[in-house]
């Protein structure tokens, strides 16, 4: 039996999302040295294993949605047993939106080591390509299908501040890119990228509004959006500070109640995020101000 540095382990291998170029000579040497290989559609494996000119050494099997519960022990008894199961997707990384998070689940409670073979990426390849904050962001997976699941679901992100990334399959992005300009407002910063590496790669950048106008007018003209589709959404804008006039009334009322003037000023310059000086400054002014008549 072949013994690689990662025997004994579970390996999750990303693999090319477009470009076969991308494929890391890790992930070359474990399809051609681990005992099992995991796939998520075999089919797509030994298509990519010939693109990539590798023959792959090890048992390969069926992992994927359907059966990866009931066969994640078998795996691991392998790891167990001291063998090298490699972990491979249809495309990019394993357990992020594909097969692979039960697997790593169940090795965590048994106790056998999982590690990773990195590469690909759609969901940050798409998002460093968005011209959109790449400090923090969040990733949201697929849209509900449904309409009025995906309107909820989309609204109660709304407010969320991070930016956001989203897989979308390409006969629902009219919709979904509809359904995002209402429930976000037509005018936040958004970016669709369909067929990241890919010949026909595509970054398309704009307002929510724009963008959904746009998919449904190549839509409406034979050129339909197509291919593998990631939707990156500029976070909600930090809510404007009052200014510290408006504030003002506020502070003397609970003044006039009997609470200390600096304090009051401190509390609510610090939940409004306005200087607390001025604050205190425009009471005082205010107050000296002549009465209007």
């Amino acid at each position: 039996m072949s013994r690689v540095p990662e025997a004994g382990s579970v390996v999750l291998a990303a693999t090319p999302i477009g470009n076969v170029e991308d494929a890391s000579p890790r992930l070359l040497r474990l399809l051609a040295d681990a005992d099992v290989v995991a796939a998520e559609d075999t089919r797509r494996l030994h298509a990519l294993a010939s693109r990539l000119g590798v023959e792959v050494g090890g048992r390969i099997v069926s992992y994927h949605e359907h059966n990866e519960r009931d066969r994640a022990d078998d795996l691991l008894d392998v790891v167990d047993g001291g063998g090298t199961v490699l972990v491979v997707t249809d495309a990019g990384m394993p357990a992020v939106s594909d097969p692979g998070f039960r697997l790593v689940a169940r090795a965590v409670e048994r106790g056998l080591p999982v590690t990773s073979a990195p590469g690909a990426s759609a969901v940050l390849t798409a998002l460093a390509l968005s011209g959109l904050p790449t400090d923090r962001f969040t990733f949201d997976g697929f849209v509900p299908r449904k309409a009025g699941d995906r309107s909820r679901w989309l609204g109660g992100l709304a407010d969320e501040p991070r930016t956001m990334v989203f897989f979308e399959a390409p006969h629902r992005i009219v919709d979904t890119l509809a359904a995002m300009a209402e429930a976000f407002g037509p005018e936040r910063p958004a970016a669709v990228c369909r067929e990241l590496t890919k010949v026909y790669e595509e970054v398309l950048r704009g307002s929510l509004g724009e963008l959904a106008a746009l998919a449904g007018e190549r839509a409406e003209t034979g050129q339909a959006l197509r291919g593998e589709i990631c939707v990156v959404v500029g976070g909600a804008p930090a809510p404007e500070a009052p200014s510290v006039e408006a504030l003002v009334p506020q502070v003397a009322a609970r003044v006039e109640a009997g609470e200390r003037l600096k304090v009051v000023a401190g509390e609510v310059a610090a939940a409004s995020g306005v200087s607390k000086r001025e604050l205190y400054e425009a009471v005082l002014a205010a107050r000296q101000a002549p009465s209007a008549r």
